[in-house]
């Protein structure tokens, strides 16, 4: 693989080892930031835990609050009976993936940056606080700086998931590196995890 490849991995297992630290990932879309984020998360105290994966630009933004900090019963009209945990919930003692997410409406990231500096978040309709013990990782391929000048994007927010940066040279121009990426994680957790994966 490239050096630039081999720099970003060397860098990723020392930032993992912290189990809290938010991360984010930022590159040009098909860079493989889902695949560092797996790595993050596999090479980190909770490897244990559930990675949540999350594409806040697949989800109507009305909808992405109920389905990060889920919603109590009754919240909203169609929303099911007994109530929803949310992503955020699912994701506990793990890594919660947030990817896209320059996309977050302004209301979503004054929620989500609520969570990161308290580690509390209230369901959609509810009054009871919770409290959640995850990584958050996030991704993006937008240039947030540009999108915080248009005060699209919360300076705030930026700093709190920003903790630590990694920066994805694209993997478009290093097709070489796709193959070798990928064999390398799966001897790594194959071993980790005892489990033999041939294919």
């Amino acid at each position: 693989g490239s050096n630039a490849i081999h720099d970003v991995m060397e860098f990723v297992g020392m930032v993992a080892k912290s189990p809290d630290t938010p991360i984010l990932i930022l590159g040009e879309t098909g860079t493989g930031k889902e695949l560092i984020a797996s790595a993050i998360h596999y090479r980190s105290p909770n490897f244990r835990g559930p990675l949540i994966t999350v594409n806040c630009a697949a989800i109507p933004k009305d909808l992405i609050e109920s389905e990060l900090f889920g919603y109590g019963k009754g919240a909203f009209s169609g929303a099911s009976a007994s109530g929803k945990k949310g992503l955020i919930e699912e994701a506990a003692n793990g890594t919660l993936f947030l990817d896209e997410v320059g996309d977050l409406s302004l209301e979503s990231q004054a929620k989500l940056l609520r969570f990161l500096e308290a580690g509390e978040f209230y369901r959609v309709g509810e009054t009871k606080k919770l409290q959640v013990l995850t990584r958050v990782i996030s991704a993006t391929n937008k240039n947030l700086n540009h999108l915080i000048e248009k005060d699209q994007f919360r300076k705030d927010l930026y700093f709190r998931l920003g903790v630590i940066k990694v920066q994805i040279p694209a993997l478009n121009e290093r097709r070489e590196d796709i193959l070798p990426l990928a064999k390398h994680f799966l001897v790594e957790f194959s071993e980790k995890f005892g489990k033999k994966i041939l294919t």
